[in-house]
């Protein structure tokens, strides 16, 4: 410490308004990796569309950035739904959710399911005939496709938007409490986000729900009545968030200390998953696995359905404790490298609303476009991602930022400056 006050240090509010601000912004932005890296999986795809080229890479993609970025959006959703009802209380929380969450979700829903469904249906007909058409024979069947409409990318909206009215029911219970067990409920979550232990705890429940998922890995399914285990999944991080906001100080502060050794753990546990994942991939040795695991000496062969779930429970555990870790060591980092307010991160942040909202649509039917083209993957993945934020970004400017819908959806105006370059205005 050399004493200055020139500038606010690591931990100031305003620091990390704009810390967690542009982490969310960067968590918006990989929506777009992720959902192009879809289409290009070597293993099977969750997505129905898929190219006729694939990459391991796009693999690890997808298994490295579904690790923590839907756990972390809900962490800073509860986080920022707590600081809502410190500032407008509980009603005034409900109306702001509404009609951040629940107007985007009704008036966007529609026709996001419109084209995604037509260019959906579009990619397969190129994929089964290499032409352009229509066939809602090409439509897939399974137990794990929605049966009528879906939430598609909104379903985290959709969610959202359904704890946030519920947060009320829960807060209030909590508020009437004697003031003891409500210190007691404090000086817990403090333990569960600043212990190894309460780590551990922290995800023995996410464990214990992915152990009915393939791979231990909990997915959404898109529909609007979601299994129990997704709500209790998300819920799970949603409700840390808003814990983190009561000790934000002590937590994060930790968090922004110890960020590289939480993404070293992270990248630890994460290592275990892909090893279970390589095991649970040959049934004869998911058995002995099963054995050296929980040292249940059994007729392991007898039993590959009971090794196969126990084995999930376990990658659950690892997968899960790595996306507690990272998503502990990017708040961290963001506090510690990118809390200062800088015009072009800004910016992003005020984009990353309508970029969420719009990019799935341009993700498919670029990848149709690039269907059968003959180059290689990562080339395609490249063209697809950059091609997909220059038109989000270009839409925004053109359509979005200085007009009503800008307004709405980054609750900030905008003037254009008489040259064309963008003015904050108060």
């Amino acid at each position: 410490m050399n004493g200055s006050t020139s500038s606010p240090g690591p931990s100031t509010p305003t620091r990390r308004v704009h810390a967690l601000d542009n982490l969310r912004a960067t968590m918006m932005w990989l929506g777009i990796v992720l959902h192009v890296s879809v289409i290009y999986m070597s293993r099977p795809s969750p997505l129905p569309w898929h190219d006729d080229q694939s990459s391991s890479l796009a693999d690890l993609l997808v298994a490295v950035i579904h690790a923590f970025r839907m756990p972390l959006f809900f962490i800073l959703a509860g986080f920022f739904v707590a600081a809502l009802v410190h500032r407008h209380g509980l009603t005034g929380m409900v109306r702001n959710r509404l009609r951040r969450l629940g107007l985007p979700f009704a008036l966007f829903w529609p026709p996001l399911f419109v084209a995604c469904a037509l260019l959906g249906l579009l990619f397969l007909h190129r994929m089964a005939y290499g032409t352009w058409g229509v066939d809602r024979s090409l439509l897939p069947r399974g137990p794990n496709v929605p049966q009528g409409p879906a939430t598609m990318h909104l379903w985290f909206l959709w969610m959202l938007l359904w704890l946030a009215v519920l947060t009320p029911v829960a807060w209030t219970a909590v508020r009437a409490l004697p003031a003891a067990v409500q210190q007691a409920l404090q000086r817990c979550a403090l333990w569960l986000g600043g212990t190894p232990l309460g780590l551990v705890v922290l995800t023995l429940p996410l464990a214990w729900i992915g152990a009915g998922y393939d791979h231990g890995i909990v997915t959404p399914n898109g529909s609007f009545l979601p299994p129990l285990a997704e709500w209790i999944h998300n819920g799970l991080f949603y409700s840390f968030g808003l814990c983190l906001h009561v000790h934000r100080k002590a937590l994060m502060a930790r968090y922004e200390r110890h960020w590289p050794a939480l993404a070293g753990l992270g990248l630890v546990g994460f290592l275990v998953t892909a090893l279970l994942s390589e095991v649970l991939a040959q049934p004869e040795a998911s058995a002995f696995a099963l054995v050296l695991v929980t040292g249940a000496f059994t007729d392991v062969l007898a039993t590959p359905v009971s090794a196969t779930r126990h084995l999930q429970f376990w990658m659950a555990l690892a997968y899960n404790s790595a996306s507690w870790l990272w998503s502990f060591a990017l708040i961290g980092l963001f506090l510690r490298h990118v809390g200062q307010p800088r015009a072009w991160l800004a910016y992003l942040a005020d984009s990353s609303y309508w970029v969420y909202l719009v990019h799935l649509p341009l993700t498919i039917g670029l990848g149709a476009l690039l269907y059968g083209l003959p180059i290689p993957a990562l080339a395609k993945m490249l063209i697809n991602v950059l091609a997909t934020t220059a038109l989000c970004l270009a839409s925004y400017h053109l359509c979005v930022r200085f007009t009503a819908v800008g307004r709405w959806l980054t609750r900030r105006a905008h003037i254009r400056h008489s040259l064309g370059d963008p003015v904050h205005a108060t």
